[in-house]
């Protein structure tokens, strides 16, 4: 096991995982950790997360990345809008090999991290676009657009609108309920779901929330 990681990050990871309903296979764990050891790596010269401690990591990125996947669906091709350090959309590539995930953000240094990330795990279904959000302007639309770093609702569904249609399902991962913001949701977007996540040592609420839009 490469030495940043400890049997201990391993051993929460499983434990974590088995809490949340998923059992990893031996592959997903590895590439779960072998991502581990690079934002660990990385994230002394790149501040790539504010989490610096590794001990926190776990629980903080990889389990809280992995307790969206009973809602990820049977959508194909994902994006994940700010990924930073790639959450959530390195560990849902890690989870899904079968599905197109795009990360984009507009910090080089992060997408940089992400780019050597999808050579060294070979994830083959993972795209990096290092892009400002409202200059992407994908093939086709996504059917699924999942992020945890807009600061508000109103402004996901504002810069990703022209990202989705109809179809498309948003996923904003969320700390505490956000009743106030979903007050101010774009009149042509709709909550469609609302769900708690009990994310293994994590302190603190996590939501996550399903949008739609409607015209």
């Amino acid at each position: 096991m490469n030495s940043v990681v400890t049997p201990q990050h391993a051993e929460e990871l499983s434990t974590g995982a088995r809490a949340l309903g998923i059992d990893l296979t031996e592959r997903q764990a590895e590439q779960l950790l072998a991502y581990l050891a690079l934002l660990i790596k990385w994230n002394k010269a790149y501040n790539l997360t504010a989490v610096r401690n590794p001990d926190e990591m776990v629980s903080r990125h990889l389990l809280d990345s992995l307790s969206v996947l009973p809602h990820i669906g049977d959508e194909q091709r994902w994006l994940d809008v700010g990924s930073g350090g790639g959450m959530p959309g390195i560990p849902l590539a890690i989870m899904f090999p079968g599905k197109s995930v795009t990360t984009l953000d507009s910090n080089g240094k992060k997408t940089r991290f992400q780019t050597q990330v999808k050579l060294e795990l070979g994830l083959a279904n993972l795209q990096v676009v290092h892009s400002r959000v409202e200059q992407h302007v994908p093939a086709q639309p996504y059917a699924g657009i999942i992020s945890r770093a807009f600061s508000s609702l109103e402004d996901f569904a504002n810069w990703t609108r022209h990202l989705g249609d109809v179809n498309t399902r948003w996923l904003a991962m969320k700390g505490l309920h956000p009743a106030d913001e979903l007050v101010a949701l774009p009149a042509d977007f709709t909550l469609q779901e609302a769900h708690a996540l009990a994310v293994p040592g994590c302190q603190g609420q996590r939501h996550l929330l399903i949008l739609r839009r409607t015209a």
